[in-house]
């Protein structure tokens, strides 16, 4: 985005524009024959006669300069005293670039005639040509204050007034030349330039137009046109005209150059390679073009030899800022970020207000996870540029990585404001919008980005996950085919795609993309995370070959860690206040507050002081609830893991809680760290996290039995079922009455999510619905919300012999009013289902549940023992036909049930949170009290003394 390329300058004439030198003879047929006296009345001055004035004449204006400069020559020897031979040989060797002898000539021709125009103005174009600007605009003015209405003057005063950057004055300049001759080419050509300049591009062109009837192959002028439509956009017709002036000065280097770069722009970069390559080989010194050239292999991802070319440019041009800063690009780009940083801070040394160098400045910032620095260097770019689009869509990208999505969402409109066809702030908008929840608003804003450039891969990522939210699979399923097809092996589609695969059941395909993904990037976390979390559901692998991937994540991701764990310097005292700290994404209208919030409302607050690390893209009210039961309440959104870690260390936690496992947006890296003497994982997953630097597990009996602990990194830590709390939402409403008995026929149901429906429950729920004459099967969940999806699973069921007749397939909210038409659960496996399982409890809705794989296939056996149902857990499949089966026969025995179900919960230790909280405190404590070595642990074992 701040890939900053350096361009040549855009003024189309020579060093010294387009001056002209007036005939000798025109400025002095006059003076010929005469004597002029002089302060010695003894000497006689002759002039050169007409004939021989005449005969050099001929000679410069058949351009044969050599031979007029050897006549020029002989008039000075001659006529030493004559002006006039002076001021033609000092054209002539201006001409032949003799311009250090040009101007002992002019000075000469001056001497003897000072107030000769002419030879001020050539004076002013030999010393223009040596780089002394300000001299050469001395003489320029000095001829005009001779001669006023001075056409030549006037034109080269105005070009070198350009060349020191004084265009409104130019402009003035060049304006009185054309006023006084309308068909002076060079001077339309000249102030076509400085319009350019002042950015009045189109007035430009009616310059560069006119200069081209007057003159038809001015040298410069298809160049000049190039330039001014290039800035206005015109692409095809900027690069028409260069490729005219090429034909015209095939050896021009900035032509060259120019069809480089707008070649490159088209996206022709193989192209524009060519012509850098070609002016390289015209000038192989020339620093701005090894850059240029280096920008474009680095966009091909040539990264060494773009790397050599940048190099190259500051060997050549040690002062070279645009070059240091293309050359932390290439720097970055090959993963060496301490050099890149280094060049970006070079390039300020040399030019402050490079503005791409502070903008790339905070990319790298970003890639670091520092957002806070990242944004003071956008800051500063609008600083300097204050118009700059990309700077706004940059700062917006690191507001919303600090979770500060309202200024995020600003940022990418004003973006939008100053450049509405800017594609990237459009999708990056659309971006910000889905984090808010504006899904429809994200769609549409995304649609309009892939309308303007349909190849920008990341469009269609993001739209596949705006329809992934939307519930609309099989079309997030083509948005990411499609972001595939413009961008292939891009880790984070495949990563994407994986997950709509798990979800459409295409278990076994999501994990091909999945390590398709790592493949391409090791060091991806998120692609091993999401296959981890896809292989839970897969009904065919043992837990035992899943474990092992959890255990390739420890190696990958966790164990590089070990060798920099620090000990810890909490005071060992195991009866003091414990500082527990809990990470979380989901402090917020998450089902984890069902479990979570009554734990933290409930904690004894003399014995444990709270800290919240609070992963948050956006707070909403149930946030405020979280924040009101916390002590420290600390935003980790744009934290890197390692200061987060460090902050945590400072913290002094003495616990430190996850909460949320493998699932979006953890924080595991930092637990790898060790920041904190001990560390849990309990309830957000529900399974191992797989990392060995996390000591425990807590559980219960019944989710994790004995002999399972081979399953599980960490180590078990069991206490009383249940191991969770249950506070029900509100406005769940009252139990009604068993449907079965109003309607004629029995539903069963499920309000699970579609990666949980696989091969095994379509064939066990299809016997229960055969076992069951009428009976039909409510499949409820936003994954259905479409006709396909609907239609994917109806034809699985079909299969089996079922019909969409018995099959009520869709997406009704909220999840207790479709609980009340539903007279028995069923639970998926071998993941079991979650927090719609208590709630069809809470709703007076018995389910059957497989005890399968621990832990999560044990998920349902845990709801239904803390709620004293143990009966309804099978052990088989044939057992779980069997269980369904028996609780459709009574329909007596069911309404019982479904009117007793919620009393029971709420008098057992399901609604006990203040309970629960005393019992999690104290396995705290015994947690404590091992790490300071006077407690043993749950296998018996103490810790030694310095554990870390």
């Amino acid at each position: 985005m701040w890939q900053h390329w350096c361009v040549g300058a855009e003024t189309t004439d020579s060093t010294i524009g387009h001056e002209t030198h007036p005939s000798p003879l025109v400025e002095h047929q006059d003076k010929a024959g005469k004597r002029r006296p002089t302060s010695d009345s003894r000497r006689t001055i002759t002039t050169a006669s007409l004939d021989e004035q005449q005969a050099v004449i001929a000679l410069y204006e058949a351009r044969r300069l050599k031979d007029a400069q050897v006549v020029a020559q002989r008039l000075t020897i001659h006529h030493p005293d004559d002006a006039f031979g002076w001021k033609v040989l000092g054209i002539t060797q201006l001409e032949c670039g003799q311009i250090q002898d040009s101007l002992s000539a002019f000075e000469r021709s001056l001497a003897l005639d000072p107030a000769d125009a002419a030879c001020l103005n050539s004076l002013g174009n030999a010393l223009k040509m040596l780089g002394r600007l300000d001299e050469a605009l001395d003489h320029y003015q000095h001829a005009l204050a001779i001669s006023p209405t001075f056409v030549e003057a006037h034109n080269n005063l105005g070009s070198t007034l350009q060349s020191l950057g004084r265009f409104d004055e130019a402009l003035a300049c060049l304006e009185q030349a054309v006023a006084l001759n309308a068909d002076f080419a060079e001077a339309w050509h000249n102030m076509a330039n400085v319009l350019c300049d002042l950015g009045r591009h189109e007035d430009a062109l009616d310059g560069f137009r006119r200069a081209i009837r007057l003159k038809p192959h001015l040298s410069g002028v298809e160049y000049g046109m190039g330039i001014a439509l290039h800035a206005l956009g015109h692409l095809d017709e900027a690069l028409a005209s260069f490729m005219r002036a090429s034909q015209r000065e095939p050896d021009s280097v900035d032509v060259l150059n120019h069809l480089g770069n707008l070649l490159r722009e088209l996206g022709r970069h193989d192209e524009a390679i060519a012509y850098y390559r070609q002016a390289l080989a015209l000038a192989p010194e020339d620093a701005l073009l090894h850059n240029n050239l280096g920008s474009v292999l680095r966009t091909l991802g040539h990264l060494d030899e773009a790397l050599a070319h940048h190099l190259q440019a500051l060997n050549i041009n040690p002062q070279f800022a645009e070059a240091f800063n293309d050359t932390g690009l290439a720097m970055q780009d090959l993963g060496r970020l301490d050099e890149a940083e280094t060049h970006y801070r070079q390039a300020l040394v040399l030019n402050p207000d490079l503005a791409e160098a502070h903008g790339n400045l905070g990319n790298l910032w970003q890639e670091f996870g520092r957002f806070e620095e990242a944004l003071a260097c956008y800051l500063r770019v609008i600083a300097i540029k204050p118009h700059s689009p990309d700077a706004y869509n940059s700062m917006g990208l690191a507001l919303m990585a600090l979770g500060r999505l309202e200024e995020a969402r600003a940022c990418f409109e004003k973006a939008l404001a100053i450049k509405p066809d800017h594609v990237y702030a459009r999708i990056d908008l659309g971006n910000v919008l889905q984090h808010q929840g504006r899904l429809d608003d994200a769609l549409a804003c995304l649609d309009q980005a892939l309308s303007l450039k349909p190849d920008q891969a990341v469009g269609w990522n993001n739209r596949g996950n705006v329809f992934r939210d939307l519930g609309r699979l099989d079309e997030a399923l083509s948005s990411f085919n499609q972001a595939q097809h413009v961008k292939p092996n891009e880790a984070a589609t495949l990563i994407n795609r994986g997950n709509v695969l798990a979800s459409l059941g295409r278990l076994d395909d999501a994990l091909v993309d999945y390590a398709s993904a790592l493949a391409i990037d090791p060091n991806a976390a998120m692609a091993l995370t999401n296959w981890l979390f896809a292989l839970n559901y897969h009904p065919d692998k043992s837990a035992e070959d899943i474990f092992a991937t959890y255990q390739d994540y420890d190696r990958r991701f966790g164990e590089p860690h070990r060798a920099s764990w620090q000990a810890h310097a909490n005071d060992r005292d195991p009866v003091r206040r414990l500082r527990i700290g809990y990470v979380s994404p989901d402090f917020r209208s998450h089902s984890s507050r069902h479990f979570l919030e009554p734990l933290l409302a409930h904690h004894d607050k003399s014995q444990v002081e709270v800290t919240a690390y609070a992963e948050l893209s956006r707070e909403d009210a149930v946030t405020v609830r979280y924040r009101r039961y916390i002590d420290h309440w600390v935003s980790t959104r744009g934290l890197s893991d390692a200061d987060l870690a460090a902050r945590i260390r400072a913290d002094g936690i003495d616990i430190l809680i996850d909460v949320a496992g493998h699932t979006a947006n953890n924080r595991l890296g930092i637990f790898a760290r060790r920041p904190a003497p001990v560390s849990v994982s309990w309830m957000g997953y529900g399974y191992t996290t797989g990392l060995s630097a996390i000591d425990y597990f807590l559980c219960d009996p019944v989710m994790v039995p004995e002999g399972s602990e081979h399953l599980f990194s960490e180590q078990p830590w069991r206490i009383d079922v249940p191991s969770l709390v249950y506070r029900p939402a509100e406005g769940m409403g009252e139990v009604g009455p068993l449907p079965a008995l109003g309607r004629g026929y029995l539903a069963f149901g499920t309000l699970t999510r579609s990666v949980r429906i696989n091969h095994r429950t379509i064939r066990v729920w299809s016997a229960i619905l055969q076992q069951v004459p009428g009976s039909r099967l409510v499949v409820n969940s936003k994954d259905f919300t479409t006709t396909a999806m609907q239609q994917m699973l109806a034809e699985r069921f079909a299969a089996h012999g079922i019909g969409p007749e018995r099959l009520e397939i869709g997406c009704h909210s909220p999840p207790w009013d479709v609980l009340r038409g539903i007279d028995i659960g069923l639970d998926c496996f071998p993941h079991n289902s979650g927090t719609t399982l208590i709630e069809s409890l809470y709703m007076g809705v018995p389910f059957v549940t497989l005890a399968e794989r621990p832990s999560v296939g044990r998920i349902g056996s845990l709801m239904l023992a803390g709620a004293g149902h143990p009966e309804w857990i099978a052990d088989s499949e044939d057992d779980y036909i069997a269980k369904a089966v028996a609780l459709a026969s009574d329909m007596e025995r069911l309404a019982t049930i479904r009117a007793s179900l919620r009393d029971e919960l709420e008098r057992g230790p399901w609604r006990d949170e203040a309970g629960f909280a005393r019992r999690v405190e104290r396995a705290y404590r015994e947690m404590w009290r091992r790490w300071c070595g006077i407690a043993p642990g749950p296998d018996g074992a103490f810790a030694p003394f310095g554990t870390f």
